[in-house]
C-alpha cells in the first residue's frame, strides 16, 4: 500500500485535517527560503496536536548538523528529509548524532540522478523535479529503479491514481498540489489520499 506525506503544513487547521484524514507523513519545512517555512516553535506547537500515529518529517536545505539533530533528538520531528546538496560525509556525521531515520531527496533530470539516489546511504530517497515548486519529471527515467522511494514533484488529486499504478512507489509526496492560493486545502488534501488510496 502506498504511503502518504502531506508537506509544508504551517496552521493548526492544517492539522485537524491531516488527523482527519491519517496520511502516514506530515511535513513541516525549516527551509530558510521557503514561503513554507516554520520556526521550531510553530512546529513544536502544531506537532504537540498531531495525532501520534502519523510521522513528522523535518524538511532541511543544507542546515546545521547539530541543529538538524536536536530538532530529531527533541522529538520536534521524527525523520529528517535533506533537501539540499547534503553529501555522504554529511549524513555520516548526522549518524552520529542522531538515530533517527533520513530521507535524501533528489532532483530528477537524468539516468545519472536516479544511479546517485539509487547508491544513497539514506534510509529512504525522495525524488523529485525541483525544490518544492510543485515540478514534475520524466518518470520514464526511474522505471527501473530497484529500491522504494517517495515520488514528489507535481503531484495533485488528479494525477496521484495514476501515478501509484503506474509506479508503485513506496510514498507520494505532496506540497503545491494541495494549496489554493499558497494556503493547504482541506479539500484538495482529503480528494489526494482518496485518489491515493483508491489504487491499492
Amino acid at each position: 500500500m502506498t504511503k502518504i506525506k502531506l508537506c509544508g503544513l504551517s496552521r493548526m487547521e492544517d492539522i485537524e485535517t491531516v488527523n482527519a484524514i491519517k496520511p502516514d507523513f506530515i511535513g513541516f519545512v525549516f527551509a530558510e527560503r521557503s514561503k513554507r517555512r516554520v520556526s521550531p516553535l510553530k512546529a513544536t506547537e502544531l506537532k504537540s496536536k498531531l495525532d501520534p500515529d502519523i510521522k513528522a518529517v523535518g524538511v532541511f536545505l543544507n542546515d546545521d548538523l547539530d541543529m538538524v539533530a536536536a530538532m530529531l533528538n527533541l522529538g520536534i520531528v521524527d525523520l529528517v528529509q535533506l533537501h539540499g546538496a547534503e553529501d555522504e560525509d554529511y549524513l555520516q556525521k548526522l549518524r552520529k548524532i542522531t538515530d533517527k531515520p533520513i530521507i535524501k531527496a533528489f532532483i530528477i533530470r537524468s539516468p545519472e540522478d536516479v544511479e546517485r539516489a539509487e547508491s544513497s546511504t539514506a534510509d529512504y530517497i525522495l525524488l523529485d523535479g525541483g525544490k518544492g515548486e510543485g515540478k514534475s519529471f520524466d518518470w520514464s527515467l526511474i522505471k527501473d529503479i530497484k529500491r522504494p522511494y517517495f515520488l514528489a514533484g507535481g503531484l495533485n488529486p488528479d494525477n496521484a491514481s495514476e501515478a501509484v499504478k503506474t509506479l508503485k512507489p513506496f510514498a507520494v509526496d505532496v506540497s503545491t498540489g494541495i494549496e489554493t492560493d499558497g494556503k493547504k486545502d482541506s479539500e484538495k488534501m482529503t480528494a489526494f489520499a482518496a485518489a491515493v488510496r483508491k489504487e491499492d
